[in-house]
Formats: C-alpha cells, sequence, structure tokens
C-alpha cells in the first residue's frame, strides 16, 4: 500500500447516516470527511480523496450525477455507492467501483473500502475486472435468473469479464483467490 494515510469521503443527505459511518471509520482512518448532498460532495472531493462513500438517491444531485461530474473532472477516486436503492441494470453504465446495499455492516463497508484502497495498487485492467465483476455479483443478487439470461447488457458484461480475466489469467498468480475475496462482500 502507499504512504500516505488514505482519505475517504462520506456523501449522504442525511445527517445522522454520514455522521455514522465517518464516526466508523475515523476509528481506522486518519483522514474522514463527510458532504450532506450532491452539491455539498462535488466541493469536497479533489485528488486527494481515495475513496468515496457515495448516496445514490439525494435531493440536489443524485449520485450517479455526481459520480458523472466527478469523471468529467477526472477524478480517478475508487466509489462505493452505498444506498438504500435496489439495483438494476442501469448500474451496468454507471462508473463506480462497487455498491453496498444500505444497511451496511461495519465489516462490510470496512472490507469494501480496503479492498478498493488494494485495488488501487494494481493496473487499470485489473480494476476495470473488479468493477465489472462488482457489476455482475450486485445484478445476480438483485435479479431472477431469467432476467438475467435474457438481457443483452448483462451478457455483455459477463462477456467483458471474461476478456478481462484472459488478460489478467497471465500476469496475476492465484487469480481465483483475490476473486473470492471481493465477492465475499456483503453487498446486500
Amino acid at each position: 500500500m502507499s504512504d500516505h494515510s488514505p482519505t475517504v469521503l462520506v456523501v449522504d443527505d442525511e445527517q445522522q447516516v454520514a455522521d455514522a459511518y465517518a464516526l466508523r471509520l475515523q476509528m481506522e482512518y486518519d483522514d474522514v470527511r463527510k458532504a450532506y448532498g450532491g452539491e455539498e460532495a462535488l466541493s469536497a472531493v479533489d485528488e486527494t480523496v481515495d475513496v468515496v462513500l457515495l448516496d445514490r438517491r439525494m435531493p440536489d444531485y443524485s449520485g450517479g450525477e455526481v459520480l458523472e461530474k466527478m469523471r468529467e473532472r477526472g477524478l480517478d477516486c475508487s466509489v462505493i455507492m452505498v444506498t438504500a436503492v435496489d439495483p438494476d441494470f442501469d448500474i451496468v453504465d454507471m462508473p463506480f467501483d462497487d455498491y453496498l446495499c444500505k444497511p451496511v455492516e461495519k465489516e462490510s463497508l470496512f472490507d469494501a473500502i480496503e479492498q478498493q484502497l488494494a485495488e488501487q495498487e494494481y493496473d487499470d485492467d485489473l480494476q476495470d475486472y473488479f468493477s465489472v465483476v462488482s457489476k455482475i455479483g450486485v445484478l445476480e443478487a438483485q435479479k431472477p435468473t431469467y432476467e438475467l439470461e435474457d438481457n443483452e447488457e448483462y451478457q455483455e458484461l459477463k462477456a467483458r469479464a471474461d476478456e478481462l480475466r484472459e488478460e489478467l489469467d497471465q500476469t496475476v498468480q492465484d487469480f481465483d483467490d483475490v476473486e473470492s475475496a471481493f465477492m465475499t462482500i456483503d453487498r446486500n
């Protein structure tokens, strides 16, 4: 891992929720910031932020809009959607790195952040793979098999995961162990 202490930004329009997550995170991380909405998040996020915990449903800017604006600004921090919004196929095109459904247990929150921090050590292909695998995992946890089998976007996502895995198998030893660790995070 890098020499600097990671910076985590917690974004939720419900102040009590943001404060609760931040309080938990301050036990582990020195620099934990909070934003109580999308507009405040866009002011608070910069190149020093390593991981953003981002709510999807907020009144001023949705989490999706915040995420889009962050990516337009070239910010490449990891983004974990932490939300009560049940995922649907719209997540396929969203450029987040992980997706946790509220309520989130303390262990799952820390595991997801640590996973993102570890991924930042890997190259872009591996980060892309983990993002794709996360989306597949979320969809598989939330959608019936028959819907997945009939959905073109999901099938393309699976094909992309296969492509990336073939590329990564050449450079990453014991890749199944890394994937298993990532898939054990409770996203429900």
